[in-house]
């Protein structure tokens, strides 16, 4: 076993998975906290190196690029901080630092690990149901649908359409970009029938304005992630691009069944609701087409 404790987080090694256990510590960031262990089986590390420095050195991980839902999720974006592959490592543990990189290099070669990008995930992501409230709203997954709770501070549009439901089957992907404390950040669930949507974050029904908390929208991630672990993998969308037409029968055929009677009353109550906001002068002729067909298409 190679291990390193350090106050920033603990890395271990059995020769076949590296468990990296957050740090207790104040200063580690709460997304870290919050995503908790993360065990990377050996399968899906590309290479570690520690890079040394005159206060505190750095263990960095690098996976193979498809192996991981989060770093799929967040296109790199994390900050350096909440990257939970970066270990900060004090002056006079260098060398244990230097053994454990050296040791998973080591089984790296043993094993043959290939550098080539993976046809599946390799990691979990987050465990489901998770939920995050955010400077725009609350938003949670199941593990089969997305939902979103407008805050009281979200645009009226928004307001307007009420909560906002998304099974994971109509999705396509997540669009994530942290809020960074100087420019707002979002994330916007993208399905077949808004993938060419050009509505900004902050009206947009499908997405979340990250404008608050740093540290709390950057949680998001969370959901982010977990939501890509279970969209098809990157490395197959060309295939479903161009798939069997076979495979959306089902979907089709769900389609045409009518919607219940329940839903029908829901769906006439929002329409009148916005048409009273158009009457009103609080949306404009543009807002209140762009609602109305995010309301339609959400039912």
């Amino acid at each position: 076993m190679a291990e390193i404790i350090q106050r920033d987080g603990t890395w271990a090694f059995d020769g076949t998975t590296v468990r990296i256990t957050p740090g207790l510590h104040r200063s580690v960031p709460l997304f870290r906290q919050t995503y908790g262990e993360v065990a990377v089986p050996l399968e899906a590390v590309a290479g570690v190196a520690f890079e040394p420095e005159r206060r505190r050195g750095r263990l960095r991980m690098r996976l193979r690029e498809g192996a991981d839902p989060l770093l799929h999720a967040t296109g790199g974006r994390l900050p350096d901080p909440a990257d939970p592959y970066r270990l900060l490592v004090d002056v006079d543990r260098a060398g244990v630092a230097e053994y454990v990189a050296e040791e998973i290099r080591h089984a790296l070669l043993l094993d043959q690990i290939p550098k080539e990008p993976t046809k599946t995930y390799l990691l979990p992501g987050p465990p489901v149901p998770v939920s995050v409230r955010s400077s725009d709203g609350t938003v949670s997954f199941d593990g089969t649908q997305v939902r979103i709770d407008w805050a009281d501070t979200s645009d009226r549009v928004k307001r307007a359409t009420g909560p906002r439901i998304i099974d994971v089957g109509d999705l396509v992907q997540v669009e994530w970009l942290p809020n960074s404390g100087y420019e707002d950040g979002f994330m916007r669930f993208v399905t077949r029938e808004t993938s060419f949507s050009k509505l900004p974050p902050e009206k947009d029904p499908y997405a979340l304005d990250l404008w608050g908390s740093t540290r709390r929208d950057l949680l998001t991630a969370l959901v982010a992630t977990a939501v890509t672990a279970r969209l098809p993998h990157p490395s197959t969308r060309g295939e479903l691009a161009h798939g069997d037409e076979r495979a959306h029968r089902p979907r089709l055929a769900a389609a045409a069944v009518p919607p219940s009677a329940d839903h029908h009353d829901v769906l006439l109550r929002r329409l009148r609701e916005l048409g009273e906001l158009h009457r009103d002068g609080v949306l404009t002729d543009e807002e209140f087409a762009r609602t109305k067909a995010a309301v339609l298409r959400g039912f």
